[in-house]
């Protein structure tokens, strides 16, 4: 389990401290519970009527279907962008404590709404209701802030906190002015919404092990690189080429036309082993003689001559005078010591000839 600091540490005891003195407070029928009733006998959607439409669909922040709809397409956003389910994942482990803690105390309590109150001056505890601690307002702490619990930068999160504390408090103010809430609902309500933000550290480790195990999960289901296929033993031997049932690997290749697939031959054994000289997932075939496409100039020297060739044997343009026959020799010899182009290169099966319209390059005139 993780350490938490020692301001989250004060910041979680003197919130519990709280919610617990809410509840006695309730319980014994004390001057909070007398303050409720006055608000309720004020009757503040009476006197200012003209907020009263705006109060009906600000409410609507605290309600947990719609905000839990949008804040998930927020962070399914972030999860897509960043490569993790980190976002999704915290979000559904904070909707799951909301439920169990807040559902809970409604339950246990059973206290009655202002709308509901049958006797002037009680708690209204114990009778079947479900208005204590508040819903809306436990639900507008815990789907605005954990945007910015999951939030990367410090000063984001510091925003983001002013914010979604701002918007939690314009909700259980809001309920209190449509009478569906005593003010002692709306107090618990928001000590028990950031009570849920303050564990969440705590369940990261439980974070990290769904994650691992849904990507798992999801490598077994859909393999990457191809369909699905039945997973090897864990005595097979695997042979370079061959999978561990014994069938030769086929490599997919990036076929641009019928004819240009048709031409290269997706394995090429080596001529004393069944281990292939080019790698499984090669586009290119080896040459003729063995030699794998990736190896360098050095392993090819007639490739160098030939280019040099080709250069040398095309027409001369302005500014440019015709090369020398024993110079180009020399450079070829220099290139490859004891090889002519004339005859030594022509025993390179990979050697591509120049074409006849170039011309022979030892009968230019200088």
């Amino acid at each position: 389990m993780p350490e938490m600091s020692r301001h989250r540490v004060m910041l979680f005891t003197s919130t519990f401290v709280f919610y617990a003195a809410i509840v006695w407070a309730v319980v014994t029928a004390s001057w909070l519970v007398r303050l409720d009733w006055q608000l309720m006998f004020f009757r503040p959607y009476q006197q200012w009527p003209q907020v009263h439409a705006f109060a009906d669909y600000y409410v609507v922040l605290g309600q947990r279907g719609p905000t839990a709809v949008m804040v998930a397409a927020w962070l399914a956003w972030r999860s897509w962008q960043r490569h993790t389910l980190r976002p999704l994942l915290t979000l559904a482990v904070s909707l799951l404590l909301l439920n169990g803690s807040v559902g809970a105390a409604k339950i246990g309590m059973g206290r009655l709404g202002p709308h509901y109150a049958t006797i002037i001056g009680t708690n209204e505890m114990g009778l079947g209701g479900d208005c204590f601690p508040s819903g809306h307002t436990a639900n507008a702490v815990v789907t605005w802030g954990i945007v910015a619990y999951l939030t990367t930068t410090p000063t984001a999160r510091r925003w983001l906190s002013a914010l979604s504390a701002a918007m939690a408090l314009g909700v259980g103010l809001t309920t209190v002015y449509l009478g569906t809430h005593w003010l002692s609902d709306v107090l618990l309500g928001w000590a028990a919404g950031l009570l849920i933000l303050l564990t969440l550290p705590w369940f990261e480790p439980l974070v990290a092990r769904s994650e691992a195990w849904i990507v798992d999960l999801y490598d077994q289901l859909c393999p990457r690189g191809g369909a699905h296929r039945s997973p090897c033993p864990a005595d097979s031997q695997v042979v370079l080429g061959e999978n561990c049932r014994g069938e030769q690997e086929v490599p997919e290749l990036d076929t641009v036309s019928p004819t240009a697939s048709s031409l290269w031959a997706p394995v090429h054994p080596a001529p004393g082993g069944t281990t292939p000289n080019t790698p499984i997932h090669s586009h290119k075939p080896p040459l003729a003689d063995g030699t794998p496409r990736t190896a360098t100039s050095a392993a090819r020297p007639c490739q160098a001559a030939d280019q040099q060739a080709r250069r040398d044997a095309a027409p001369i343009g302005r500014g440019r005078t015709p090369p020398s026959p024993l110079k180009s020799e020399r450079q070829a010899g220099e290139r490859r010591p004891g090889l002519s182009m004339s005859a030594n290169c022509d025993d390179d099966p990979s050697r591509t000839s120049i074409p006849a319209w170039q011309g022979d390059i030892t009968r230019q005139s200088p």
